[in-house]
């Protein structure tokens, strides 16, 4: 850290120059932050209050909620504060924190999708053993280990990541502090570091959704095996909403970080952030 102390603060990419549409971009954050809180906070409350519901499948999903408040949490109300107040600017430390809480949630989120296909894989292809594999203490662990693995995945990239002498400015093309972005402003010969660590988390996200991607195949197997349409009715509404979210999920990290650089624009990374 002591090669970038010097660095105070970062400068953040504005949504626009002009009072009027920095309040539009505030009121319609405002709403999507509003709407999203309010979904997760419902979720989380039924699944409390609602004795029916302390199954498996819905204590991942209320994990997943938690997660998906945190996620949002970290990068909306900063946001929003900064077209309000016309302050594009967050200290160093700050910057290094949201980073950190944003690797963490992201990362805990997909380990968690990847726990809740083995969920929905139990519960149609090996009904008769859900309880032995899946009971409460199983749970708990799965759970623990997908915030550990969110954990670990923060503080790897984190540390890499702000330990890198930055030479090219304090400018980030992003509206929160983006870890591609912050790199644009690190010395060349620095880079390689996390490069590395990058892959390595490539491949290990790329086992998690072969892993979901195997386990989907074994599910739609079983599924059509079976006789009645009222059985195929409620496998389906079982597995399409996750299937649903998995899909949504990677596809966004895959246009967001895996584009051409030809098409790539300060305007379209922006974009696809506010989508991701």
């Amino acid at each position: 850290m002591s090669n970038s102390s010097s660095l105070n603060e970062f400068v953040l990419m504005a949504f626009a120059d002009r009072r009027e549409l920095q309040l539009l971009h505030f009121s319609l954050f405002l709403a999507i932050y509003l709407v999203a809180f309010l979904a997760n906070s419902l979720i989380i409350t039924a699944i409390v209050c609602n004795h029916r519901l302390h199954t498996p499948m819905y204590f991942f999903l209320l994990n997943l909620s938690v997660l998906d408040l945190g996620s949002i949490s970290t990068i909306i109300p900063k946001s929003m504060a900064n077209s309000l107040w016309d302050n594009r600017t967050i200290s160093f430390l700050a910057c290094a924190v949201q980073v950190f809480l944003l690797v963490f949630f992201f990362g805990g989120e997909f380990s968690l999708l990847t726990v809740m296909a083995y969920d929905r894989f139990v519960a149609i292809c090996r009904p008769l053993h859900y309880g032995n594999l899946l009971g409460s203490r199983a749970c708990v662990q799965m759970a623990a280990a997908a915030w550990a693995t969110g954990f670990l995945y923060a503080l790897l990239h984190t540390g890499n990541t702000f330990s890198i002498p930055l030479c090219h400015g304090r400018e980030v093309q992003q509206f929160f502090c983006e870890i591609p972005q912050i790199l644009k402003l690190s010395c060349l010969h620095s880079y390689l570091r996390e490069v590395g660590v990058t892959l390595v988390t490539a491949c290990i996200v790329f086992g998690c959704f072969l892993f979901i991607v195997v386990s989907y195949v074994q599910i739609f197997r079983a599924v059509l095996r079976i006789p009645s349409e009222q059985g195929h009715h409620k496998a389906f509404s079982m597995c399409l909403p996750h299937l649903a979210v998995v899909s949504l999920f990677v596809s966004t990290v895959m246009v967001a970080y895996l584009k051409p650089p030809s098409i790539s624009s300060p305007v379209m990374n922006l974009v696809v952030a506010v989508l991701y």
